[in-house]
């Protein structure tokens, strides 16, 4: 590995050992389940962050929460505070702080050397038409909403020039890898597991006559170990064809792309791609608690070195910000957690048992109806007896309250969500380095698009 792409990595290995520092010294504050406790757990060593957020007014909650310089600006004083009293130093800067801010680009970085180019903001007018004539936008973009079509297009415009075979990964009906094939003239191969929505995006390619293949298969069943018994593998134009493909899909000579692939089935590309040596990746995360395993399994040997211990509930933290829920979504959610959190007080007395008791999703539909409906229908769900305990204006009541003290428990979390979201993305990056890759991470929309808006670009280096 040459200097320069020792001297990249150093940088992102050096902000990722100083995020898993913060976050390990803050893991009272935010590895908490706001559901199960019933004081806020930390109070008696953060005393001044405590009486700062119960000194927030309810309907001031959901404003800081959105924009994460407005909470940090709230609550960093007293938890400062705090910290002093305890005679601890934690690096506060990093609750604010971006990896593309932190990273230094210079004439002779390794992504330069690399081909990639650093992510930012393009144009408005590019991005909305990704190279697209206005008669063409109108027909790649229907039924497509609103901000998923603004991803799409911000992406392909922060793709590097190539001139590389494309793999489309975790394609859906192909909506990304047809705006590459026909913006940038690319053969795409698009993979996804379900076979309808392979049909309905090769029937699209076929009509616009693009060079895009549909690939069904299951992400997680391919692999060399699988080739002798893999079945779950077929093309749409032939879907009888008996194991097209029994090894790795991806190969050397190709670009992967993957826009919001879920929890393991990114993880499932990063690697399935560095067996391979593929030549460039250009990935956006998404959903990492979406995992088969019951914790996180690091990537970067860096990584696997951090006592950090994280649940799929941790992994759920970078994904709680609402800053695309309406006024309208916002009530209908608050109005659910405290119907959950009136229902788990009733349930604990009548089971006379002190845990959390979860319940299934809600169908909107059912939070129209009165919180009467809904202890019964929770009750029936959980053969929970509600013998006499029917008072339930006074559980919705207990619910109320017990929503303000777990909003209090969530806002301080939140603290923490955006230096997660970062370790958790500088795990790729540095795993990817430590494979011989040339790496890139930035922004690719704003965070109004869509706040899983990070890009990481990934380039094979020359030995």
């Amino acid at each position: 590995m040459n200097q320069d792409n020792l001297q990249q990595q150093l940088t992102y290995s050096q902000q990722f050992s100083e995020l898993n520092q913060l976050l390990e010294q803050s893991a009272a504050l935010w590895q908490v389940r706001a559901f199960e406790v019933n004081a806020l757990p930390w109070a008696e060593d953060f005393p001044q962050l405590a009486e700062a957020v119960w000194a927030l007014a309810d309907d001031e909650l959901d404003g800081l929460d959105a924009e994460q310089s407005l909470l940090v600006k709230a609550l960093s004083p007293a938890l400062n505070h705090d910290l002093k009293a305890l005679g601890q130093d934690w690096d506060l800067s990093l609750l604010t702080a971006s990896i593309a801010e932190r990273t230094v680009f210079n004439d002779k970085t390794v992504t330069d050397k690399a081909g990639v180019a650093e992510p930012s903001l393009a144009d408005n007018t590019a991005a909305q038409q990704g190279g697209l004539s206005f008669d063409d936008e109108a027909h790649f973009s229907a039924h497509i909403k609103g901000r998923k079509w603004q991803q799409i297009t911000a992406f392909v415009q922060h793709l590097p020039q190539l001139n590389l075979p494309v793999l489309e990964w975790c394609a859906g009906k192909g909506h990304l890898g047809r705006l590459i094939a026909k913006a940038r003239g690319a053969e795409v191969v698009s993979l996804e597991w379900q076979a309808p929505l392979c049909e309905a995006g090769q029937a699209f390619a076929d009509k616009w006559q693009l060079s895009q293949t549909f690939i069904c298969a299951d992400a997680f069943a391919i692999g060399a170990e699988h080739a002798a018994i893999n079945t779950s593998i077929t093309t749409v134009e032939h879907p009888s064809a008996a194991n097209p493909l029994t090894t790795n899909p991806l190969t050397a000579r190709q670009q992967a792309v993957a826009l919001h692939a879920c929890g393991d089935l990114h993880v499932r590309l990063l690697t399935l791609a560095a067996e391979a040596g593929t030549q460039a990746l250009a990935i956006s995360p998404c959903c990492y608690h979406l995992i088969q395993a019951s914790h996180y399994q690091p990537l970067s040997n860096l990584a696997q070195q951090s006592s950090l211990k994280l649940s799929r509930h941790d992994l759920q933290l970078p994904l709680q910000q609402s800053v695309i829920a309406n006024p309208k979504q916002q009530a209908l959610r608050h109005q659910e957690i405290a119907w959950r959190l009136g229902f788990d007080a009733l349930q604990r007395q009548c089971r006379q048992i002190d845990e959390y008791l979860p319940l299934p999703s809600l169908k909107q539909s059912q939070l129209s109806g009165s919180f009467t409906d809904f202890c019964l229908w929770a009750a029936q769900t959980k053969a929970v007896n509600l013998a006499k305990n029917r008072d339930f204006e006074a559980w919705l009541e207990i619910g109320r309250q017990r929503q303000q003290l777990t909003r209090r428990i969530d806002l301080v979390a939140h603290l923490f969500r955006t230096v997660l979201e970062q370790w958790l993305i500088l795990d790729r990056a540095c795993f990817l380095q430590e494979q011989g890759y040339g790496v890139c991470v930035g922004e690719f929309c704003a965070n109004s698009v869509t706040p899983r808006n990070t890009l990481i670009l990934a380039q094979k280096m020359a030995v």
